[in-house]
């Protein structure tokens, strides 16, 4: 690391604050990052496979203090770096991957709100990412035609992009809904409609408890629920890539909350949920998503209890 690089005041502030409370900082870590280059370097492959449209699932295993979560967010900041979109949450009592009082989609709902860029690193990008990818669409268009916003004309040609993007997802597990309301989301931009736009991202955040509010107020008689989160992860996925991201990295930790449940059944359905994901991103059912886990030895390897 260059000794003479200064740290911008404001991240120095923040990486103080943090280690001071015993936390990881969330921006600032390439500043205080050593000792990790074999670690780092052996999921650099994961993200070129990402890149070229595979996926991937590690976990990263360590004890209290071993700097697992240090670890997890230093990657975090590099894949931003690259040009992906990153997601993560902590699990807890409340936050599941899957529960029956809303635990799986409370992690999902964390998992959006902390959706960050490289030019939005500290979370809650979907608004962004989104009057982003419409914008680049429409100067796109305006290059190529020299028409000027407002025509009609370059308003069916944005129209015909959109949906060449939002064809794209209706293929995949409920991506029907998910296109639609993509498309809802561009007219209400397009008309100023921030009411609507409103409506749209609650319904991405997962904040729509009941159906008859969703086709009330939307249209759309379908919710995000505890059981499908992780399908409309996926469906992210795809819809950053085509929006012109690298791709899309997830990374939950303290897996050692689902080690803690007392329940055995509800501890064997959060572990098949990772099954799941697991063997999604191995047999090519993901694309451009990666997943990170991070997990105490114990959690991952205790025979009666753990992973």
């Amino acid at each position: 690391m260059d000794v003479n690089r200064k740290i911008p005041k404001r991240i120095a502030s923040i990486v103080m604050n943090s280690l001071k409370g015993g936390v990881v900082p969330r921006i600032g870590l390439p500043y205080i990052t050593v000792g990790r280059k074999n670690e780092i370097e052996a999921l650099l492959h994961d993200v070129e496979m990402i890149k070229d449209g595979g996926a991937s699932f590690r976990f990263i295993v360590g004890r209290y203090g071993s700097g697992k979560s240090f670890l997890i967010q230093s990657i975090r900041n590099y894949v931003m770096d690259q040009g992906f979109i990153v997601a993560d949450a902590d699990l807890s009592p409340e936050r599941r991957l899957q529960g029956t009082r809303g635990q799986g989609l409370a992690t999902y709902r964390e998992l959006i709100a902390n959706l960050s860029t490289k030019t939005k690193p500290e979370g809650g990008a979907l608004a962004l990412v989104l009057d982003r990818w419409i914008s680049q669409i429409q100067s796109e268009a305006v290059t190529k035609t020299s028409l000027k916003v407002g025509d009609p004309a370059l308003s069916r040609l944005v129209d015909q992009k959109i949906y060449e993007v939002t064809s794209q997802m209706s293929e995949l597990v409920h991506g029907f809904e998910f296109a639609s309301l993509l498309s809802r989301y561009y007219h209400a931009y397009l008309e100023g409609d921030d009411e609507t736009k409103a409506l749209v991202l609650k319904w991405f955040r997962g904040e729509y408890s009941l159906k008859r509010e969703a086709k009330s107020e939307l249209g759309v008689n379908i919710i995000i629920t505890d059981d499908d989160w992780y399908e409309y992860i996926k469906l992210f996925a795809s819809f950053f890539t085509l929006a012109g991201y690298a791709g899309m990295m997830i990374m939950i930790d303290e897996l050692v909350n689902i080690y803690k449940i007392p329940n055995a059944i509800t501890r064997q359905y959060n572990y098949e949920k990772i099954l799941m994901m697991y063997n999604d991103t191995l047999q090519g059912k993901a694309k451009h998503l990666g997943i990170i886990m991070g997990a105490t030895p114990q959690a991952l390897e205790d025979r009666r209890r753990g992973v």
